[in-house]
């Protein structure tokens, strides 16, 4: 391995940097995709074509989308992504990560295609359901990209780059929108799906100018093709033989804690049962906050607010989600208290969900009331945005035994995807004007949910903030109830340094996760 004397510098590691930054580019895919898929279903060109007149109940815009059309266009992709996410661990065996990129690539291009030469809206759906499979691969296997290649000095630099990218994307895909909404044809929605070749193609092309990840092939033990890679990554003079030797010493014990590992194994223990429901729990708190239903319908549930400029208020909610993740990064390490943000936060958003709610039921539509809903919306995006979306990533990966943490996280993941696809499905059916017509009174359906999230992290989550991996094994093995884990003394000697390097990096895997959900943030 690298030792304190190696050329640590950004200059000197200037091609690792390129590879990540070129492998970056996927997540800045997905969050434009995410921000442009919402702002269509409010533009009248887009509506003309897949819509149907709807004068009475949309006067601003005249037309409107049926609560199926509605809830199919956007939850197919988050189904595809759920999909392509769960067979991404087959995939990882056969094939390698920068192919995996490329084929991501080609079939988000293939989808674009469908979605802009049709006026069918079942060949609509099914190029939804395809760039959805792209964005999963996207999402996943950037991600391991970023964790196989990066120094460890650098390591949680790239994945907070992944997570900022990833909103970063959605505020260029709703900039976008906005631009373009005031077109009065179908142009108005060609624009910015045609814009959404640019990333794939640079991708295409480039996946054949980067090294492969060299874990990646020393595991399929192509150790000299490893050691090549390896050596392009890192600078000059670091000792590449050592840190291999390194890697191939890791790869044998991963292989020998999987020996008799299985799925069924994390609830066969009373303890591995407990660490698999609180992970799996830790990460549904984000769709218990009810975050979906802002993020993905933004632009329709400024509409129906009667908010006068519905796309730059978009632009504006995404922009304040993206100060808070930047704002959110400088304080995790130094504070990052999980029970305490993520309870105070679950209780902001469910009382911000409720008020937007009785605001809308009392005021009804107005322009005054849509600057208000703004102005609650924003407050809402910097709550989660800044104390649930991270950081319920970082105890959902911070919980797991290591023996059992791929399954673990790996179900726990799913899990998220799986109710940011149901939240996004059923949501059409109370805001729609064509069904329950509820709106904004959507919120009354989340402020019992994000309360109930809140006395659960009170009652069960366990505070794990300043331990080791191993001092987290210590404590579930001494089945300790969630309130006693701060305060602690753990017997087993853990050295300072390596407490520290341990929190880094799982910080930075946490940040880098908050997106998949449709997180989206917005």
């Amino acid at each position: 391995m690298a030792t304190l004397e190696d050329k640590v510098t950004i200059k000197a590691n200037w091609r690792v940097f390129v590879a990540c930054g070129i492998i970056i580019l996927s997540p800045f895919q997905y969050g434009i995709d995410f921000g442009l898929i919402g702002g269509l279903q409010a533009m009248p060109g887009f509506l003309k074509v897949f819509g149907h007149p709807a004068p009475h109940l949309l006067p601003k815009i005249g037309w409107n989308l049926s609560p199926v059309r509605q809830q199919l266009i956007s939850s197919l992709m988050t189904l595809g992504a759920f999909a392509s996410s769960v067979c991404a661990g087959p995939a990882a065996a056969i094939l390698s990560r920068r192919w995996c990129l490329w084929i991501a690539s080609v079939l988000c291009c293939i989808a674009n295609v469908m979605m802009m030469v049709t006026e069918d809206i079942n060949v609509l759906y099914v190029g939804r359901l395809v760039i959805g499979l792209a964005n999963g691969w996207f999402m996943t296997f950037s991600q391991l990209y970023l964790q196989e290649t990066s120094p460890a000095k650098y390591r949680g630099l790239f994945l907070a780059a992944f997570q900022f990218c990833t909103s970063f994307g959605t505020l260029i895909g709703t900039v976008i929108n906005w631009a373009t909404a005031p077109i009065p044809d179908k142009n108005a929605y060609l624009i910015p799906l045609g814009l959404i070749y640019i990333v794939p193609a640079i991708l295409c092309i480039a996946m054949f100018f980067i090294p492969e990840s060299p874990r990646w092939l020393i595991l399929q033990n192509r150790i000299d093709e490893g050691t090549t890679s390896l050596a392009w990554l890192r600078p000059r003079g670091h000792d590449v033989a050592a840190e291999v030797a390194e890697i191939r010493r890791g790869i044998d014990r991963e292989k020998e804690l999987a020996s008799g590992v299985g799925a069924w194994d994390m609830f066969k223990n009373p303890i591995d049962r407990r660490r698999t429901l609180l992970s799996v729990s830790a990460v549904a708190l984000q769709a218990a906050s009810g975050s979906m239903f802002i993020i993905a319908y933004k632009q329709y549930f400024f509409t129906m607010a009667e908010v006068a400029d519905p796309f730059a208020m978009g632009c504006v909610l995404s922009a304040v989600g993206l100060v808070a993740l930047v704002i959110n990064a400088c304080i995790v390490v130094k504070y990052g208290r999980r029970r305490v943000l993520i309870g105070w936060g679950l209780v902001l958003c469910g009382l911000l969900q409720l008020i937007i709610a009785v605001v809308y039921q009392v005021y009804g539509r107005s322009v005054q009331t849509g600057n208000v809903l703004v102005a609650l919306s924003c407050l809402y995006m910097m709550s989660y945005n800044g104390l649930i979306a991270a950081y319920a990533w970082l105890c959902g990966g911070e919980i797991p035994s290591q023996r059992l943490r791929s399954y673990t996280f790996g179900l726990a993941a799913a899990v998220g995807f799986f109710f940011a696809w149901l939240t996004t499905f059923t949501a059409p059916y109370f805001i729609n004007p064509d069904s329950l017509n509820w709106g904004p009174q959507y919120g009354y359906i989340w402020f019992p949910s994000a309360v109930v999230g809140a006395l659960w992290v009170w009652f069960f989550l366990p505070e794990t903030k300043g331990r080791t991996l191993e001092e987290i094994d210590e404590m579930f093995e001494a089945k300790l109830a969630a309130r006693k884990f701060r305060k602690y003394q753990c017997v087993g000697a853990v050295p300072e340094g390596k407490r520290v390097e341990d929190e880094m990096e799982t910080v930075g895997q946490a940040e880098a996760h908050s997106v998949t959900v449709a997180s989206k943030a917005a």
